[in-house]
C-alpha cells in the first residue's frame, strides 16, 4: 500500500469505477471519490446507488464522495442524454454512447480540485477496446502536460483497468455488492422513488446483463423489463 498516497478515483456508480474504487483502497492510504454532475437524465439514480455502494464498503481510507458540476445543458442541448428520448438501446454500438468530451471535462473539473486538495494522481476505470479518443494513454499524457503547463502541479492520470474486459473487472470485484452499483441510461421511476431501476433495455443495461452472463456470475440487479438481446450465451464480452 502507498501509505502517504492519496488518489481522486473519478466515479460514476457503475461497475467499473465501483469496483476500481475498491482496487485503489488496496494500494493507497486516502481515496477520493469525484462524481462530475453534468446535468444528464440518469444522475439523480446514479448517485443514489453511488452512495449506497461507497456506504457499504466504506473504512477509513476511503473519503466521502465529492460532487462537482459541470453543467452541460447549454452545449448538449436535446442529445439524448440531456433530454431522455430515443436513449441507445441494448443493439446499439458502443460508438452509439459517445458524449461529446465526456472525459476531457472530468479529468479538467477533477485535476483543479487535485491540485488544489493536495492529491497527485487521479483513476479512470477504462477497459480495454474501449473506442473513444478521450480514453487512449495519448489522451491521458496530453492531459498531464496541459495540467503541469496551465495549473504548475504535477498530476498523474492513471488507468488501471486498461488491460482487463469487463468480464476481468467483474471477476475482481465478485466479492463486493454489485447489485449496488448502477449501470443505466434511462432510469425508470426515478422521478417518484428511490432507488431507481434499471430500464434493462438500454445499451448499458444490455452491457451490464452480459457482462455477469460471461463472468458466471449472478445478477442480483433489478431490471424495469426484460432485455431484447440474448444473454444466455457467454463469451459475447471478450473484447
Amino acid at each position: 500500500m502507498s501509505e502517504a498516497m492519496s488518489i481522486c478515483v473519478l466515479v460514476s456508480g457503475g461497475l467499473d469505477s465501483c469496483v476500481l474504487v475498491h482496487r485503489m483502497m488496496q494500494d493507497y492510504s486516502s481515496v477520493q471519490p469525484i462524481y462530475v454532475r453534468c446535468g444528464l437524465v440518469w444522475e439523480d439514480a446514479e448517485l443514489f446507488h453511488l452512495r449506497e455502494f461507497l456506504a457499504s464498503i466504506g473504512d477509513s481510507r476511503l473519503r466521502p464522495v465529492k460532487i462537482l458540476d459541470v453543467p452541460m445543458a447549454d452545449v448538449y442541448g436535446v442529445h439524448w442524454s440531456m433530454s431522455g428520448l430515443n436513449v441507445p438501446d441494448d443493439r446499439s454500438p458502443d460508438e452509439a454512447v459517445y458524449l461529446p468530451g465526456r472525459n476531457l471535462l472530468l479529468l479538467s473539473k477533477a485535476a483543479v480540485f487535485c491540485c488544489m486538495n493536495d492529491i497527485s494522481a487521479i483513476a479512470l476505470g477504462v477497459l480495454h477496446g474501449n473506442p473513444f479518443p478521450d480514453s487512449s494513454l495519448q489522451f491521458c499524457r496530453l492531459v498531464e502536460q496541459a495540467v503541469a503547463e496551465g495549473l504548475g502541479c504535477d498530476v498523474t492520470v492513471l488507468r488501471p483497468f486498461s488491460g482487463m474486459t469487463k468480464r476481468q473487472v467483474l471477476e475482481l470485484g465478485s466479492q463486493l455488492p454489485l447489485e449496488l452499483t448502477f449501470s443505466c441510461m434511462n432510469p425508470r421511476n426515478h422521478l417518484r422513488r428511490a432507488p431507481s431501476l434499471h430500464c434493462g433495455t438500454c445499451n448499458k443495461c444490455g452491457e451490464r446483463r452480459l457482462a455477469f452472463v460471461d463472468a458466471g456470475l449472478p445478477d442480483n440487479t433489478e431490471y424495469a423489463m426484460e432485455s431484447s438481446c440474448d444473454v444466455e450465451t457467454p463469451g459475447l464480452l471478450q473484447n
